[in-house]
């Protein structure tokens, strides 16, 4: 098993390789192979993987700093990097079963979950039978275990977990952000899964399950979505701060048409790279407050912590973290010149993927600063994602 500073000494290696291959990921509309390849031969995949199963058992920074380096090189890497990791620790929850199925051959899964429940679900014996369409499936390109979410008649609503087998990758991802995530809908035909391999949304948000039990840490007991939260939040420091250094070369090799002035010797331009790194480093530190509040919430209180003023906390530092990156890199656009708008300047693809991926419901800034003011006027929360 591979220390945290190995791991993260790692993904430094890796990353040159991966921002070189960035323009290829976006034109084939999926991770690299050879990306991901090196990504599992480093071993980084099994970061918060249980020893029990040949993981390294280590925490949530080991996982912000890998997905910052990964994703300060390419953003829709950093994104599948980062699900695929913190996605293994999730798959705890699962039954014993479940879990050992998946860990058989190798200490983690490449896994997307889609957690929203679009499948019909069925009650069939011992387990559901399953059909339908999951949207948004990041990380299915070079999957082999899913998680989709459906709603039984008459039951709770749940995740489901299959394998690859049984799932069909349906080729919809035709974004202008976010394109080398391969983000296609997972399609599933009719097919059979047993009830272990089956978990009570409700448990995933509260985060105490069958599966949890059979871990000492209470890591492991995080509930979903605060979890979910500092699983992300990283793209985006981390994607801001290789938006922040690709912007200085910009600026560097920058010259007026008419005057050929350098921009690098002008004034208005340090203000301009002094502002781009300033706001990546104050993103660097809402992450890792983020972080430590979730952790520290969990430690002095569990699962039960995380009540609505919790939960609004950090539904709101990660809306205000998100727009906090998607105008900084806006900002940095709008001083790049027309040279800044070439298919193959990374700054415009930064800023085009951090401006997609903000707007994803879970830290939906609009949303969660209108929750917060709710709360503060002595209303009940209307959103279910709290």
């Amino acid at each position: 098993m591979a220390t945290a500073a190995e791991l993260i000494g790692r993904a430094r290696e890796l990353a040159p390789g991966i921002a070189a291959r960035a323009l290829e990921t976006e034109a084939n509309r999926s991770p690299h192979d050879d990306t991901i390849r090196e990504l599992v031969d480093a071993e980084l995949m099994q970061t918060l993987v249980p020893r029990r199963w040949g993981g390294h058992a280590l925490d949530l920074d080991t996982h912000r700093q890998i997905v910052e380096i990964v994703s300060a090189a390419c953003v829709s890497t950093g994104w599948i990097t980062a699900f695929y990791l913190g996605h293994n620790y999730l798959l705890t929850k699962f039954e014993e079963q479940a879990q050992a199925e998946v860990f058989a051959d190798r200490p983690f899964g490449l896994i997307p979950i889609a957690s929203a429940p679009t499948t019909r679900v069925v009650r069939e014996g011992e387990g559901f039978r399953v059909s339908g369409r999951a949207p948004f499936g990041s990380g299915i390109m070079h999957a082999d275990w899913v998680v989709v979410g459906g709603a039984p008649e008459g039951e709770v609503p749940v995740m489901l977990l299959l394998p690859i087998e049984d799932v069909r990758a349906d080729d919809t991802w035709d974004m202008v952000g976010m394109a080398g995530t391969g983000s296609n809908d997972m399609v599933i035909e009719d097919a059979f899964v047993p009830e272990h391999r089956t978990l009570s949304i409700v448990g995933m948000m509260t985060g105490s399950t069958p599966g949890t039990e059979l871990y000492d840490d209470p890591f492991y007991t995080l509930p979903m979505l605060p979890f979910l939260y500092c699983e992300a939040m990283p793209v985006f420091s981390g994607g801001l701060r290789g938006a922040a250094e690709a912007f200085d070369g910009l600026i560097k090799d920058r010259v007026s048409t008419y005057s050929q002035a350098k921009l690098a010797e002008q004034q208005l331009a340090h203000v301009y790279l002094g502002e781009a790194h300033t706001d990546a480093d104050v993103a660097g530190i809402l992450v890792r407050e983020q972080i430590r509040r979730t952790l520290e919430i969990h430690a002095s209180k569990g699962a039960a912590g995380f009540d609505l003023d919790a939960r609004l906390l950090l539904k709101g530092q990660s809306g205000y973290l998100v727009d906090h990156c998607r105008r900084a890199t806006a900002e940095m656009m709008r001083h790049a010149g027309a040279r800044g708008f070439r298919r193959d300047e990374p700054v415009q693809r930064f800023a085009r993927d951090l401006s997609m991926v903000a707007s994803h419901a879970f830290w939906d800034w609009d949303v969660a600063r209108e929750q917060i003011g709710r709360n503060r006027v002595g209303l009940e929360p209307t959103y279910p994602l709290l």
